[in-house]
């Protein structure tokens, strides 16, 4: 037999995360209305469900799934393609929202998209056969990193990450490699934008785009160079 898991998954009103889905590329295959507000959207192998709760609070969902995918990078561009063209931008705080492409310790490239029913969409493709966390780095920035990466985007907790990446920037004992400096700025003016602090979002934007790097340290850092730029606008 060949089994398939289907998420369902709530929202206060069905029509905001239908149309938030069809702008990401999926198709309404199935739409109730009463008794109870019911919907199914689906793209390509990817089915997910909904139903409707009058005094569902969205901004207070732990509701989440996980998708696997084989080309992670190209629904990516194609979400974010999709999102820009519906919304006028691509949105990367409130609802909906967003997040960056990054690959985690734990050997996956994923991003978080969360829709207006405040469900949290896992999207991630393997980049190897071992799917453990791996250790924490021992060495100053690269803990830093890693800490406030699961912060901001496992556990969606921009405050936490804001705090460990402001440690450890202020630190005059020790100063982080070109490709670290980059990778903590970027990651600091995203969380800031997540919190609503532009003025910190700005300023760690300035200084990521004036570090200097070689062509073999960009080519380390695309996926925050890359992120830099969207940030940028």
């Amino acid at each position: 037999m060949s089994e398939k898991t289907i998420p369902v998954l709530p929202c206060r009103t069905i029509q905001p995360v239908l149309d938030f889905y069809s702008a990401l590329g999926f198709e309404v295959i199935f739409q109730q209305k009463s008794p109870n507000p019911y919907a199914v959207v689906e793209r390509g192998g990817i089915q997910l469900q909904f139903f409707g709760m009058k005094h569902y609070e969205p901004t207070e969902s732990f509701s989440t799934c996980y998708v696997l995918a084989d080309d992670v990078d190209g629904l990516y561009e194609a979400f974010r393609a999709g999102l820009k063209a519906t919304y006028g931008k691509v949105p990367t705080r409130g609802l909906p929202r967003i997040g960056a492409l990054r690959d985690t310790s734990h050997g996956m490239r994923q991003f978080l998209m969360t829709d207006p029913g405040g469900n949290c969409i896992r999207i991630g493709q393997p980049m190897s056969e071992d799917l453990h966390h791996r250790p924490a780095p021992t060495e100053t920035f690269s803990r830093a990193l890693h800490y406030a990466s699961l912060f901001a985007d496992s556990k969606e907790d921009p405050a936490a990450a804001a705090k460990v990446l402001d440690q450890v920037l202020r630190r005059e004992d020790e100063r982080p490699t070109p490709v670290q400096l980059l990778r903590l700025l970027v990651l600091r003016a995203d969380v800031a934008r997540r919190l609503g602090d532009e003025e910190t979002a700005v300023s760690a934007l300035a200084k990521a785009a004036a570090v200097h790097l070689t062509a073999e340290e960009r080519d380390l850092v695309r996926d925050e160079l890359a992120r830099l730029e969207e940030l940028q606008v």
